[in-house]
This record gives C-alpha cells, structure tokens and sequence, in this order.
C-alpha cells in the first residue's frame, strides 16, 4: 500500500481559481477589490521569500497587495502608531506583520495592535478568543492550511482520532480548535510527552495526524496507523535538502493520506492568507 499524494501546489491552485472569481464578483458589487498591508521590519530572507509567494497569490486572485519595509531598528512606539494609522486607514482591508521581527519589538503586543477587523493572521486575542466559540471566519493560515488538506481527502473527521504533535501558539492550539469545532477526538502531544514515553503510543492511535514541531524524522514511519491521514507541517534543512518532521518514506507505505515537503501545507497557507482578506472585506463593506 502506498499512500496517496496530498499535492498542496494542486490544492491551492484549485483554491486560487474559487478565490479569484470570488474577488471580480466582490468587484461587480462594490466597484472595489480587497487591499492587504503586509509590514516587513528589516530583510529576513525567509520573510521576503514568503511576502513574494503572498504577492503572487494576490495578483492572480485580483487583490491588491503592498508590502511595506520598515527599518530594522524602528522603536516599538513607532511601529505601534504605523499599525494604528492602517487601522484607521478605510482603504487597507487587511493587516499583518512578518515574522521574526527584530529583538528590540515585541510582537505579541504589536500583533494585538492590529484592529480585530483587518486581522489577516487571526493573531489578535479578540480573534483567538472567538475560535474558542466557533464565532470567527479569520482563521490563523497554516491551521487553515492543514484543514482544508483533511477536507480534501473527503474522509469524515467527526469521531476520528486526531493527534496533534506540536502546541504552538500558531499552529498545534488553533488547530484544536478547529478540529475539537468538527468533533474530532483529539490529543495534543509535545515535549513532555516524548518526555514521558508516550508519544508513540498516541501517535499509534491516530487517524488523522498533524505534526508541527520542526524536529527531523521525529515521527518514525512505522508509528504511523494503516490508512492514516498525515499532514506535516514541519520544514527543515537536512543536507541541503527540505524534510519534514515524519519519516515520509516509511509512512507513505502505511498512510491513506500523505502531504509531501515541501510542496504540501506551504503553498495552500498563502492562499488562505488571500482568503482571510476577502474576508475582511466583505465585513467591511457589509457585504
């Protein structure tokens, strides 16, 4: 048995096409197209790669997309009233901020800055603390990535085992929500858990399995259960080459679904940052 593909370049041109005659019907309706402001504090690389793949989302979609570079040692008061003033500007739909961000900022404080409305990222505590209770369309992108992979094989989540190994603030916790919203059983797993011995009987266990740690090979294909849903989130550099956190070629012998790295969660997360911004919009103009 060898598992099938889960092609996230495949998935998120599917997604753009939806997206795009979303955005000229958007148009039609209100003679306008959503605009997003992304904020770039100095020259990550990994930043800048990622701002490109966002601007060409953005213009096949029909979005209008800026990024704005600020100076790396910008004072944080400064990047709080430049948030504020995109806040209050009518023309900007949608806001978020690159990370890292240098080690004078404090990003949480400046992410939560970002109006509620024009959240692009879902990092606002307002917009968190509506995941809980299901009241939010703008959901964080790489848990809104790995989602709409699990949708994609049309295997019904409700009653599956769900584990997810990894509880970051950006992926493993927003994920359990929405994977708790469409009544998987689920576990969380993370260092304690391997601390104790315990992470692969969990994994063992698991129908659907997201792992997002940043850990090479940490999951050992021969863990995976027969038929399994996998989506890795992890990316590494091993010898010059991209891997994951799971053992892919072991796993794919024994999964029902796999996502490939790179290739899988990656190219869909830019997307649904597209899809967060028509979302915003249409807030914005009542639509």
């Amino acid at each position: 048995m060898s598992a099938k593909l889960l092609d996230g370049k495949l998935l998120a041109q599917q997604l753009k096409d939806e997206l795009k005659e979303k955005v000229e019907l958007l148009k039609t309706k209100s003679g306008k197209v959503p605009t997003i402001k992304n904020i770039l504090i100095g020259q990550d690389d990994g930043s800048c790669a990622y701002a490109n793949s966002q601007k060409k989302a953005a213009q096949y979609v029909g979005i209008q997309y800026e990024l704005v570079t600020l100076k790396e040692d910008i004072p944080q008061e400064e990047l709080v009233e430049f948030i504020q003033n995109l806040n209050g500007d009518p023309d900007v739909n949608g806001i978020m901020l690159h990370k890292p961000v240098p080690k004078h900022i404090d990003y949480r404080a400046a992410a939560n800055g970002i109006s509620v409305e024009k959240d692009l990222e879902g990092v606002n505590v307002t917009n968190i603390g509506k995941m809980i209770i299901g009241d939010t369309k703008i959901i964080p992108c790489t848990p809104a990535s790995v989602m709409a992979h699990i949708h994609s094989t049309g295997v019904p989540i409700r009653g599956k085992e769900a584990v997810i190994v990894g509880h970051s603030e950006i992926v493993g916790k927003p994920l359990s929500l929405l994977l708790l919203q469409e009544y998987a059983t689920l576990s969380v797993c993370h260092i304690a858990t391997s601390e104790a011995g315990k992470l692969e009987e969990h994994v063992k266990r698991a129908d659907i399995l997201v792992v997002a740690v940043g850990k090479p090979n940490l999951i050992k294909g021969d863990w995976v259960k027969s038929g399994a849903t996998v989506i890795d989130v992890g990316i590494n550099r091993v010898n010059g080459r991209i891997v994951g956190d799971v053992e892919f070629d072991k796993a794919e012998q024994r999964a029902g679904y796999i996502t490939p790295v790179p290739g899988g969660v990656g190219p869909v997360t830019v997307v649904m940052l597209m899809k967060n911004c028509i979302e915003t919009f249409q807030y914005q103009n009542s639509i």
